[in-house]
């Protein structure tokens, strides 16, 4: 056992949390600036622009939460339980599935975007200049997406290990070369070719680049906790139903989260571009809200997921409430301080009357609810590392039917207007973690 197993399944568990949530913290939390930074560079292209942005952002997130959510954490819990059954040759097997599975997702994702991305953008309200904007984007997104796949899985294959900072480190070094990057290919600056919207994901794709490369050179050498031996590359039917157990069922997760931004963006489209850029701002601050989850997230796949493997379940359900606990706290009060200052950070992103008044009422509806965000997705993380994710999906399942359903009966049969989006996505988001709650107080885990 390795001095990080034996602390996994020893430390005292609030300590060890947040221990684990530290680098995470400020790795995500930077990638979320990036993420704004990018969105206010876009701005100063103007409305069109940012309507464009808006329109590429489900698929963005469903690559983004694909990669990272069912694949990610499922590799993340597999090889915890591993070591925390004493196993270490099948948690560096597992190192190679994570290879397999990056390429496989990678490539899924290219040919359906190749077959079927252009008509989806359509079909959201992209037309004219906003649309080709929005498809350039997503090229290049999507040429390149190897790159987010495997950047993600083998992230995920340290996470596992309990070796959090490693990949947060690199995380925070991307998000420092990202920024500047992102500015000289979007604007064309020292003599480079102004990309526009596409050059953001040019700067993505090639800083992810290189992110991977370190991540499996690394782990080649062998110089962390876990290494990538050529003997153990083969493909191991039980391992991969072990990955597969978690990621096939936390798949419908994001699938069904883009499914709700999708139906919410395609209501909010018919209101015209400036209420889809306003509401491209507003679920863009989503990302303030996800450094904090995602820390809390993985740190409780890899908490959870090895003490499950060891018989720990008290210990494991006892991790998981400090988590939802300390996520709540926090993504409540950034919520409730967005919500009660919108025009302190608003006008950061646009100028325009209209798209400022929908982000607006979309905060001030919707972020006192991040709370309920960070409930859901913690626990759904957490899940993982239980191996049982049977209660996060009914419970997505019914976010998606109250969400989109509620929003469309209220805009298009009760023709209450465009705050009956909002409305309806915060009674949803208070339903799905309530759900999780129950069910994990219940003894899910067990």
């Amino acid at each position: 056992m390795t001095d990080r197993t034996h602390a996994l399944l020893n430390d005292p568990p609030l300590r060890l949390l947040m221990q684990m949530t530290a680098p995470n913290t400020l790795a995500f939390a930077l990638q979320g600036i990036v993420n704004l930074t990018e969105i206010y560079m876009i701005g100063r292209l103007g409305t069109e622009a940012l309507a464009a942005i808006a329109l590429v952002f489900p698929l963005l997130i469903l690559v983004q939460t694909m990669s990272g959510g069912p694949l990610g954490g499922a590799l993340t819990a597999s090889i915890a339980r591993a070591l925390g059954n004493g196993n270490r040759d099948n948690a560096e097997r597992l190192v190679w599935h994570a290879l397999y599975g990056g390429i496989i997702g990678a490539a899924v994702f290219f040919v359906l975007f190749a077959l079927f991305g252009r008509q989806l953008l359509m079909l959201l309200g992209g037309d004219g200049v906003v649309l080709e904007m929005a498809v350039s984007y997503c090229w290049v997104l999507f040429s390149g997406g190897l790159v987010l796949w495997l950047g993600n899985a083998m992230s995920a294959v340290y996470r596992g290990a309990g070796d959090m900072s490693f990949p947060a480190r690199l995380m925070i070094l991307s998000a420092i070369c990202q920024v500047p990057l992102t500015a000289i290919l979007v604007f064309g600056l020292f003599g480079m070719p102004a990309l526009g919207v596409m050059g953001a994901a040019v700067s993505s794709v090639s800083v992810g680049a290189v992110m991977v490369s370190v991540l499996l050179i690394v782990l080649w050498r062998g110089k962390r906790s876990l290494q990538m031996k050529p003997s153990q590359r083969g493909w191991r039917p039980e391992l991969a139903s072990d990955i597969l157990m978690v990621a096939r069922p936390a798949s419908l997760n994001p699938l069904m989260n883009v499914g709700t931004i999708l139906g919410l963006t395609a209501l909010v489209g018919s209101f015209g571009p400036q209420a889809l850029a306003g509401y491209g701002i507003g679920t863009r601050i989503e990302f303030i809200m996800l450094p904090v989850i995602f820390a809390f997230g993985t740190a409780l796949t890899t908490i959870v997921g090895t003490n499950i493997g060891a018989g720990n379940y008290d210990r494991a359900e006892m991790a998981g409430w400090y988590g939802v606990a300390s996520s709540a706290l926090i993504c409540g009060a950034v919520g409730v301080l967005l919500a009660l200052f919108p025009n302190q950070w608003i006008p950061i992103f646009t100028d325009d009357v209209a798209a400022f008044e929908t982000a607006r009422s979309y905060i001030r509806i919707v972020g006192p609810a991040y709370a309920f965000l960070g409930i859901g997705l913690v626990l759904y993380f957490a899940s993982q590392g239980a191996g049982t994710m049977t209660w996060p999906i009914r419970a997505q399942i019914l976010r998606f039917v109250i969400s989109v359903g509620g929003a469309f009966l209220l805009v298009h049969q009760f023709d209450v207007g465009l705050n009956a989006v909002f409305i309806a996505t915060t009674i949803a988001l208070a339903i799905y973690a309530g759900i999780i709650m129950i069910a994990v107080l219940g003894g899910a885990w067990r």
